[in-house]
């Protein structure tokens, strides 16, 4: 009975396992009565389901509980509990540091602040005489004992939540299965099942003997869709990275690098950036507690430039440089500062380099904008080299990427005379401006012993990839959607 449904062997005992248990089993219930295990047992019920056999309903079921360091707070206090039971009057941060823990100084210091319990005031901690036990502290201790689900969390699920946000407490979720047959199943059952061997593939000895006439073969369906299957890859972006590299190199650039934390003296002044310039400012660029030592080579002359235009015809800034500025630490806000200390060290012509990294400045994040970003850096240093030069150079190069259109426009940066900003032409867009590109100013190049031309450009690696992958928001190429990255195209981009 049963053969409409083109019931297996598997489905079958499924089946008659949920007649007999009556009621609604679990996966484990139905596999130990059917004798299969858990995942045939299921795909069977699944099967039966889409028969309407059975029927098998799921519920999310979260559950919170602490996390290892919610664990130890737990235990021990919170970090701005033990500070301000520690204290019971004003009393210096570094002081603090010694007898507990900077790290544990560093995280209390916000909480105090927050909850009021301590006001910060010239390095010193300052009880304010408030510090009631906190909803926080109540529900750590709620889950010392035991983990909590979200209908017992009630109207403490806020608070959960901001202890999640600490990694004090983490939620899991497990779906619970009840698996149930229908009026439908229970009436196949009745009818009477026979339980017969199944043979699930033809041989060679059943065709030459003839038996295949009259063995049972397990049914298949033939239209049920098989699971997509997704081979590995290499992220759309990186291949785009690698792609632009392979250009670079096959044109007879050498690939350089350099570190993310540069002196401004590399980054702005040996670029002939002035010591007032905009991009300086905090709006634009991160910087940093710590300063390096500035390179003696070439100081002197980068001063000189800078105040009166040196040895040479230019003028200068004005004004007084300073050491100070210079040797302050930032994040690099272009890998240009990587080339110009690559041309210091080899100011010898021939010199043919890239630059493929990563570039930080402070933006506001939004489609067009990341606070980090790759961009593709570039020189080229020897005789004779001119304007002509660099337009073909860096057209071969967005030919090569694929677009056939491509034009430049004039530009203007501190550091580059002539500029132009490359464009490239894309179909519905227009024309899009994808970077910066120069011959370096004697400014630059004199003070660092440089004696033959330098051509130079600085080209956005995000916003190239977001036209040849047709995103619109650059942040889709950082952020991990498994879906995109699963379905995004095997070939050369």
């Amino acid at each position: 009975m049963g053969a409409q449904y083109n019931l297996t062997t598997n489905d079958k005992n499924v089946l008659l396992a949920l007649d007999e248990l009556s009621s609604s089993a679990t996966p484990q219930e139905l596999a130990k009565e059917s004798l299969l295990k858990i995942e045939t047992a299921m795909q069977s019920a699944y099967l039966l389901t889409e028969m309407e056999l059975a029927s098998v309903d799921e519920e999310l079921i979260e559950t919170y509980m602490l996390a290892a360091e919610g664990i130890e707070y737990a235990k021990d206090g919170l970090p701005e509990r033990q500070i301000i039971d520690a204290i019971s009057e004003p009393t210096s941060i570094d002081d603090l540091k010694q007898r507990l823990s900077p790290k544990m100084v560093g995280i209390a210091t916000g909480w105090l602040r927050r909850k009021g319990w301590a006001t910060i005031d010239k390095g010193m901690i300052v009880p304010t005489g408030n510090s009631d036990t906190g909803d926080d502290e109540v529900v750590l201790e709620i889950f010392k004992d035991h983990a909590q689900t979200i209908d017992e969390l009630g109207d403490d699920l806020k608070v959960v939540t901001d202890l999640i946000k600490r990694k004090l407490v983490s939620k899991h979720e497990e779906k619970h299965r009840l698996i149930t047959i229908t009026d439908a199943g229970k009436a196949l059952v009745a009818e009477g099942i026979v339980i017969e061997e199944e043979v699930t593939q033809i041989t060679s000895e059943l065709l030459k003997s003839g038996e295949w006439k009259n063995t049972n073969f397990r049914p298949y369906n033939i239209n049920t869709k098989p699971k997509q299957v997704y081979g590995a890859k290499i992220h759309p972006y990186q291949r785009l990275i690698d792609q632009m590299r392979q250009i670079f190199l096959e044109m007879g650039f050498t690939e350089i690098k350099g570190d993310i934390v540069q002196s401004s003296f590399w980054n702005f002044d040996a670029l002939f950036q002035p010591q007032d310039h905009p991009a300086r400012e905090m709006q634009d660029t991160f910087h940093l507690s710590s300063t390096s030592e500035l390179p003696s080579d070439y100081t002197d002359n980068v001063r000189a430039m800078h105040e009166h235009g040196g040895d040479t015809d230019s003028t200068g800034w004005g004004g007084k440089w300073s050491e100070d500025i210079a040797s302050r630490n930032v994040l690099r806000t272009h890998t240009t500062a990587v080339t110009i200390k690559y041309l210091a060290d080899n100011p010898e012509a021939p010199v043919k380099a890239f630059c493929i990294d990563r570039a930080y400045r402070r933006e506001t994040i939004d489609p067009t904008h990341t606070p980090e970003f790759e961009q593709l850096e570039g020189v080229v240093m020897d005789e004779n080299m001119s304007f002509a030069n660099l337009l073909g150079c860096l057209a071969e190069f967005y030919h090569r990427m694929g677009f056939e259109d491509v034009r430049f426009r004039p530009g203007y940066f501190p550091y580059t005379e002539p500029s132009v900003e490359p464009e490239v032409y894309v179909e519905g867009m227009g024309w899009v401006e994808l970077g910066g590109a120069g011959v370096f100013r004697k400014e630059v190049t004199e003070p660092l012993g440089i004696k033959h031309p330098v051509l130079a450009w600085g080209l956005g690696v995000s916003r190239v990839a977001m036209l040849k992958l047709g995103l619109r928001d650059l942040r889709e190429l950082y952020q991990s959607d498994i879906d995109w990255l699963r379905k995004s195209e095997v070939c050369e981009l």
